[in-house]
């Protein structure tokens, strides 16, 4: 037997025996039983060879691309003359991102505290807020995700998530996404903050409007509430700024931030807040401790990060090429409204609204076998997200283009059938 398909039999087995046996049968049904092997900016290749082009991108971990050199060789670098770090003691990597997060962040988002991941920075705004307000409930979205940690369980809305797991931290309530009727009605003395993504990710990819994102500004204001944007797959980039709330105008008092912060070398994540929320911290300074959240080998991936989105425009690729690609992916929505309902994103975040829930899985083995790795939104099957690398180039989307082209026209055929 040929050494490399010897190589991903086993890695399929040694998976399902001390992982997930489960996963490997599930992903396989829909055509991604595939072992990763190389990655090199848009693609990821299977053990086998296959080559794909990665349009999930770990949910918004490789805006700078797979395996992108010059990140590579910042930890490279910062590996020559440095560790983690301790998590109790100062360094110079730790202060340094934290002032170049302050820099390049909307508004008085001056203050910094490190993760490792989403889910643990969002526990951490969560915190924040009811140990700043005095106050428990946090109003969050239905359909939403922020991570499967302790508090960001509680925010999550879907139940589906939470059951094996209840009773839940208390204190959250879950309201339709972009109702600015229904938040008001949910807030009462003791609402603390109000979290949401701007656009939801696993949630299907639906982007908040301005009158929502505008008046959640204004109640806030008004109650003394906190507003809290996770902006985990939105942020360096992916929605054609920076950061999401710059499409709006509008400063959260909290964001949190992580995945392609690390530049899908390093993990990496932090909360960054207004200053008006710091004494809280200057009050309790080991409130929250993180062993290696904002390692020193972090810290210098990040900061490589963020100069090469800055560096190389990444935000006004991700703007047009993203343009490019929902501009072809509306006129195949045209042409097949009987299994395409409609078109949504900003930037390089997309998703395609399919009129069936069980055509995202269908489409997700169909794009397989054009070597596109897609995947489904796992809070709405209906949705197929795209988050492409932000260095793609215009051949590869119209690549993705033609391939989601034809997926599509086979999809539309076997559903006329029947």
């Amino acid at each position: 037997m040929d050494q490399a398909v010897t190589a991903k039999e086993d890695a399929l087995r040694l998976y399902g025996e001390h992982i997930n046996a489960k996963r490997v049968d599930g992903w396989q049904r829909v055509g991604l039983g595939l072992v990763e092997h190389r990655r090199e900016g848009c693609y990821v290749w299977d053990a086998d060879g296959t080559r794909y082009i990665d349009c999930f991108g770990g949910a918004g971990c490789f805006n700078v691309g797979r395996a992108n050199p010059v990140i590579r060789q910042a930890l490279i670098d910062a590996m020559a003359n440095e560790d983690l770090g301790d998590f109790m003691l100062i360094s110079d990597a730790k202060a340094q991102l934290a002032h170049r997060l302050s820099e390049i962040t909307p508004g008085d988002l001056d203050y910094v505290m490190y993760g490792v991941g989403g889910g643990e920075v969002n526990d951490y705004a969560i915190k924040l807020a009811r140990g700043v307000t005095g106050k428990t409930e946090i109003i969050a979205m239905e359909q939403a995700y922020h991570g499967h940690t302790g508090f960001a369980l509680g925010a999550i809305g879907r139940e589906r998530y939470q059951a094996p797991f209840l009773p839940m931290v208390p204190g959250f309530l879950h309201v339709p996404f972009n109702d600015l009727a229904a938040v008001e009605n949910a807030m009462t003395e003791n609402t603390a903050a109000i979290m949401l993504e701007p656009i939801l990710g696993e949630g299907g990819i639906h982007v908040a409007s301005q009158e929502f994102i505008s008046g959640l500004r204004e109640l806030c204001d008004r109650t003394g509430a906190l507003l809290i944007f996770d902006e985990v797959q939105t942020a360096w980039g992916r929605t054609g700024k920076m950061f999401c709330s710059e499409h709006y105008g509008v400063v959260p008092d909290i964001m949190t931030v992580g995945k392609s912060l690390g530049g899908g070398i390093y993990p990496i994540a932090a909360a960054i807040f207004r200053r008006h929320l710091q004494p809280f911290n200057e009050a309790h300074p080991y409130i929250h401790l993180s062993t290696f959240g904002g390692s020193d080998l972090g810290c210098r991936v990040g900061l490589a990060t963020i100069d090469y989105i800055l560096d190389e425009d990444l935000c006004g690729r991700s703007a047009s090429m993203g343009d490019l690609l929902m501009g072809k992916l509306r006129q195949l929505q045209s042409a097949h409204p009987q299994v395409m309902k409609e078109i949504r994103g900003k930037g390089l975040m997309i998703g395609l609204q399919f009129t069936d829930d069980a055509h995202g899985p269908r489409m997700t083995k169909l794009l397989a076998k054009r070597g596109i790795l897609a995947i489904f939104s796992g809070n709405e099957t209906s949705v197929m997200r795209l988050m492409l690398p932000l260095i793609v180039d215009e051949d590869t989307v119209n690549e993705v283009a033609n391939g989601i082209g034809d997926a599509v026209a086979e999809l539309a055929e076997r559903a006329a059938q029947g």
